[in-house]
């Protein structure tokens, strides 16, 4: 079996602000597990550390999030290993509000001329020729109003 690139060692003050953090219940659910993890984790503890398998066996928790929280431990400190990873790769909004808006009142209003009703590439080309976006997809305006039109008080949405 592989040897561990991670080692949890804690000090006495550390594994006292776990303790009290794992038996408070006055925190977030994901807070106690990464306390609870580094606490079962903990080389200096009698006994020694428990393996990943052991730890999510008992605690109902991925190994993955347990290399995670193991990991962040180590190469940080305690108080980032307890918090949640902020997500890198999430995508800014291609339309705010205001621009929904605009969307939606256009779908709800008179389909173009020579038109029985709105398509999405009529729609997004629409937006832009308005000004509305420098440029816009259909399927941007599709999961816009997949998201936004739940509702049958536009007739013709959908």
């Amino acid at each position: 079996m592989a040897k561990k690139k991670y080692i949890v060692s804690l000090t006495a003050e550390e594994r006292e602000e776990l303790e009290q953090l794992s038996t408070t219940g006055k925190v977030a659910a994901y807070k106690m597990n990464h306390a609870r993890i580094l606490l079962k984790a903990d080389t200096n503890q009698e006994g020694g550390g428990w393996t990943d398998a052991a730890i999510s066996q008992a605690l109902d928790i991925s190994v993955a999030t347990i290399e995670r929280v193991r990991q962040r431990f180590v190469e940080t400190n305690l108080e980032t290993a307890l918090s949640r990873q902020v997500q890198q790769q999430r995508k800014p909004r291609r339309l705010d509000g205001e621009q929904e808006a605009h969307l939606i009142a256009m779908t709800c209003g008179e389909a173009p001329e020579g038109r029985a009703r709105w398509s999405l590439r009529l729609l997004a080309d629409r937006m832009v020729e308005l000004e509305y976006v420098e440029s816009v997809c259909h399927e941007t305006v599709r999961q816009t109003l997949k998201k936004t039109i739940s509702s049958p008080g536009c007739e013709n949405a959908g």
